[in-house]
C-alpha cells in the first residue's frame, strides 16, 4: 500500500509538473471547469428531493450555468412568464457586441499594447458568454416553463456593492456560496465574520484559476475580494449609512470605485499577457 501511494504520488507530481508545460489558457479553462462541475454536483445532490422529470435534471447538470437547482427543477410546478420579444433581442445584441470585440476590435489592436488587447478580449469574452450566451439559455428554458434566472442582472443598475454581489452580478455562484457557506458559519462567525469568510473562498478559488495558469499575480485576487467584503462592510456601517452608502449617488460611486480601482488585483498583468492575449491568438481573435 505504501508503495502504490508512492507511485500515485509520484504520477500526481509529474501530472501538476507537466501542466507546466501546458499553455495558460489551457490551464486556466481546465481549472474553472473542473471547479464548476464539482460545484454542479454540489448544488444537484444538496438539492430538495422531489418526482421531478429526469430530462430536467439533465437539463440542468449539462445545459444550465446556475446553481440554484431547487429554482431550475421547479418541483412545485410554479407559472413561469414567458421572455419577451424584446429580452430576446436584447441577449441577442449582447451575445453580437461580444463577438464584435473579440473578432471585430481585438484584431485591430494588435498593434497596440498587450494589455488593451488582453482586456478587450476580456470584455469580450464576458459579454459573449456571461452576458450573451447565458442570458440566451435563460430564455430558452424559461420558454419551456423552468424557472432559469438570468445570471446577470443588469450589474450596472446596481447602488451599492452588497446589491451587485448579491443580487446582480453571477447569480450562480452567488447562490452556492449564499448557501453553502453563508448560512453554515452564520451562528459561528456571525453575519460580518461569515461575510468575509466567503469573499475569503472566492479570491482564493479566482486566485487558483487566475494566478496558477499566469504563474504570477498571486494574492491579487484574494486581496480585491476582501477589498469588496470589507467595502459592504463599510456601506453596512453607521457612518456609511449617514453618507448615503448603498443607495443613490454616492451609493453608486462608492461601489463604482470599489470595483473598478482594485480590478487590476483580480485581473493582474501576467494573466492579461500570459493567459489571456496567448487564448485569443489560439482561437484566431488575434494574429
Amino acid at each position: 500500500m505504501i508503495q502504490e501511494s508512492i507511485v500515485i504520488s509520484s504520477e500526481a507530481s509529474s501530472t501538476f509538473a507537466g501542466s507546466r508545460d501546458l499553455p495558460g489558457w489551457i490551464v486556466m479553462w481546465s481549472l474553472a471547469f473542473a471547479i464548476y462541475c464539482i460545484f454542479k454536483m454540489v448544488s444537484w445532490q444538496s438539492r430538495k428531493r422531489a418526482n421531478v422529470a429526469c430530462w430536467k435534471q439533465m437539463a440542468y447538470l449539462f445545459a444550465w450555468p446556475g446553481m440554484d437547482a431547487d429554482r431550475f427543477l421547479n418541483a412545485e410546478n410554479i407559472n413561469v412568464p414567458r421572455p419577451s420579444i424584446q429580452e430576446w433581442i436584447f441577449a441577442f445584441l449582447k451575445l453580437c457586441f461580444g463577438l464584435t470585440l473579440l473578432i471585430g476590435a481585438v484584431p485591430e489592436l494588435s498593434a497596440f499594447d498587450s494589455d488593451l488587447v488582453g482586456w478587450t478580449g476580456m470584455i469580450g469574452i464576458i459579454f459573449s458568454l456571461h452576458f450573451g450566451l447565458f442570458h440566451l439559455l435563460s430564455l430558452v428554458w424559461r420558454s419551456c416553463g423552468l424557472q432559469a434566472d438570468p445570471i446577470m442582472d443588469w450589474p450596472i443598475a446596481s447602488q451599492g456593492l452588497a446589491e451587485f454581489w448579491g443580487r446582480r452580478w453571477n447569480r450562480a455562484f452567488r447562490d452556492l456560496t449564499y448557501r453553502l457557506l453563508f448560512r453554515p458559519l452564520l451562528p459561528r462567525l456571525g453575519p460580518s465574520g461569515s461575510l468575509l469568510a466567503g469573499f475569503l473562498i472566492s479570491g482564493l478559488v479566482h486566485d487558483l484559476v487566475i494566478s496558477m495558469p499566469a504563474r504570477g499575480g498571486f494574492g491579487g485576487p484574494v486581496l480585491f475580494f476582501i477589498t469588496q467584503g470589507a467595502g459592504i462592510l463599510v456601506e453596512r456601517s453607521r457612518i456609511g449609512k449617514s453618507v448615503g452608502l448603498g443607495r443613490g449617488i454616492s451609493g453608486r460611486i462608492f461601489c463604482i470605485a470599489l470595483l473598478l480601482l482594485p480590478v487590476p488585483l483580480l485581473f493582474h498583468r501576467p494573466f492579461v499577457c500570459n493567459v489571456i492575449v496567448p487564448f485569443l491568438k489560439a482561437t484566431g481573435c488575434l494574429s
